[in-house]
């Protein structure tokens, strides 16, 4: 008999998926591939139920005579080990991103004759509407919360992108790319003091207050599924840190990122340019205890961010504070550096390691921004933030289109590199 391949990626099975099985049943035995965890979360999007009970789910198909995991995005390994003569998907994959995993696959069937059959995609309003559940069921607190936590435990490095409105959490939230074969998207979104403050035409000194900035959450928390990291600056008083922990684990937030400063707020990038007073290890450490007694969960993480390397206090400074803020509980440690190259980074990240295998690391490569992910992954690093790239790349592009329109008295010079308002419209999707 022969065989007929296609894969799952799903944690709810529709007619869609049956409408699959039943096409693919005319044309021989049925193997269906299980999307790994790690893979759905670069091609889709978090699963919302565990990787077994995704596999019960397709065994219990009427149809199914074998299920198997498919590890990665492509099909390349999987139609190497059982050489189906036809591979079945739905006709969705003809266009987007998705294309390039029916072109790979199409060149491998090809090797030997295999075949693919494209199947109407089926979305009607039952699948939106179970497709919309699933989509409402990610952005609940419940399951938010603790999503950064598994993603550090599943994904080689997490990878977070700065929003600061609800237009730039869309853009976090949807944007996939296909590059030398493989499909990839942002983890989780980051919302920094800076880029708020921006947003808000506010110097960042931290004077928009917590209720205008958790105002920012909502709006992004709203239209999106994944976990946020929010940008806690100094934390302010152990009192009111207490506040912001509770607020922010009420809310669905998964982490809050606190520097180990004191006194009026400067940027970490002015360095020792501008006066700047790093806090005590006591002090901090005190901080860190106060705002870990006071969750209610085991899923919302604080992190301390190191300021040592960036005040010039040595790399020794920087690593004992390491070494304390853990003891105290912290549940990551973010180190950051102003250098251009990422040396005295990964000096720090390795001399960490040897000694702490466990705890997450989080470093921000906003000025030693040659290196790549991977790079960062080999020296122990969990977590990268792009933290403020939107925000600087949508000013400059603004400022240009107004300078424009004054110059011309008229839009039409501005027009062309202009996104047509119908497909920013698209990434909003109607209730």
């Amino acid at each position: 008999m022969k065989k007929v391949y296609t894969c799952f990626c799903t944690d709810v099975i529709h007619e869609g998926h049956i409408n699959i099985i039943t096409e693919a049943r005319k044309y021989g035995m049925v193997i269906v591939g299980v999307l790994s965890d790690s893979a759905m979360i670069r091609f889709n999007r978090f699963p919302t139920i565990n990787f077994d009970e995704r596999v019960r789910l397709v065994e219990n198909i009427e149809g199914v005579s074998q299920v198997i995991v498919q590890e990665d995005v492509m099909y390349d390994k999987v139609i190497e080990e059982i050489h189906p003569d036809y591979v079945i998907h739905g006709d969705n994959w003809l266009k987007g991103p998705m294309k390039a995993i029916r072109d790979r696959v199409e060149t491998c069937l090809k090797e030997y004759g295999g075949q693919i059959i494209d199947v109407e995609y089926t979305y009607n309003e039952s699948v939106r509407r179970i497709d919309k559940r699933i989509e409402e069921k990610l952005a609940m607190p419940e399951y938010r919360r603790r999503r950064l936590g598994q993603l550090i435990s599943i994904c080689p490095i997490v990878k977070v992108l700065e929003v600061h409105s609800g237009l730039t959490g869309l853009i976090a939230e949807k944007t996939v790319v296909e590059h030398d074969g493989e499909l990839d998207q942002f983890d989780a979104m980051w919302i920094s003091s800076l880029c708020d403050s921006t947003a808000k035409g506010k110097p960042d000194i931290e004077l928009v207050d917590m209720t205008s900035r958790f105002r920012t959450i909502n709006d992004v928390m709203e239209v999106t599924t994944k976990p946020i990291i929010f940008d806690g600056d100094t934390g302010g008083r152990a009192e009111h840190f207490v506040y912001t922990v509770r607020s922010l684990e009420r809310m669905g937030v998964s982490a809050v990122i606190i520097e180990d400063k004191i006194g009026l707020k400067k940027n970490s990038l002015f360095g020792t340019d501008v006066e700047q007073t790093q806090d005590t290890i006591d002090h901090f450490c005190q901080k860190i205890t106060v705002g870990k007694n006071a969750q209610l969960t085991d899923d919302f993480m604080i992190i301390a961010r190191i300021e040592s390397l960036i005040l010039e206090q040595g790399m020794d400074d920087a690593l004992n504070r390491a070494r304390a803020y853990v003891k105290a509980g912290v549940d990551g440690i973010m180190i950051h550096s102003r250098k251009k190259e990422p040396d005295e980074i990964l000096t720090f990240c390795d001399s960490f390691r040897m000694e702490n295998q466990t705890t997450p690391l989080v470093v921000v490569p906003s000025s030693f921004n040659s290196i790549t992910e991977s790079e960062l992954s080999r020296h122990g690093v969990n977590v990268v933030i792009y933290a403020n790239q939107l925000t600087r790349s949508a000013f400059p592009a603004m400022q240009h289109t107004a300078e424009d329109i004054l110059r011309y008295h008229r839009a039409k010079e501005v027009d062309e590199r202009l996104m047509p308002i119908k497909d920013i419209i698209t990434l909003i999707d109607e209730l």
